[in-house]
C-alpha cells in the first residue's frame, strides 16, 4: 500500500513546476505592488545606506523579471539566484536585527525573506523540470 501511494506521488516534475509557480507568483505580487506604487520607497532605503539611487531599480529584475522567468521556466536557475540575491539585499537594508525576532503570531521576523531565499535556492539546484518553456533535452 506504501508502495502505491508513493508511485502516486512521485511526479518530480510536477513538483518543480508547483514550486516555480507558487514561489514566482508570490514574489511577482511584491514586484507587482513596486510597479503600481513606484519605486520610490526603496530609493531611499538604498540610499539610507550610502549607495546610488539608481541600486534600488534592481528590485525589477528580483522580484518582477526573475519571478516571471521562473513562472514561464525560462533561465530557471539564473532567475532563482538572482531573486535569493534581491532577498539578501531586502535582509540586509531593511532590517537585519530581524534575525533575533518573531512576529505577534510568533513567526520568525525573517520568515517571507527566508522563504523566498531558500525557495530559490531549491530551484536552483532542481532545474525547471519538464513543464517549463524551455527543459533540459537530456530529461526527454
Amino acid at each position: 500500500m506504501l508502495r502505491q501511494f508513493n508511485a502516486l506521488l512521485d511526479k518530480p516534475d510536477t513538483g518543480k513546476l508547483l514550486l516555480r509557480l507558487a514561489i514566482g507568483c508570490m514574489m511577482l505580487f511584491h514586484g507587482i505592488h513596486k510597479v503600481m506604487d513606484g519605486i520610490g520607497p526603496i530609493i531611499s532605503i538604498v540610499e539610507s545606506h550610502g549607495m546610488p539611487g539608481f541600486v534600488a531599480w534592481g528590485v525589477y529584475l528580483g522580484e518582477v523579471v526573475a519571478p516571471v522567468l521562473l513562472i514561464i521556466g525560462l533561465l530557471v536557475r539564473p532567475a532563482a539566484l538572482v531573486m535569493c540575491f534581491t532577498m539578501l539585499f531586502a535582509w540586509l537594508t531593511t532590517n537585519p536585527g530581524l534575525i533575533f525576532t518573531t512576529t505577534k503570531v510568533g513567526a520568525w521576523g525573517l520568515e517571507e525573506i527566508a522563504l523566498f531565499f531558500f525557495g530559490g535556492i531549491t530551484i536552483a539546484l532542481l532545474g525547471c523540470g519538464r513543464f517549463s518553456l524551455v527543459s533540459n533535452p537530456a530529461l526527454r
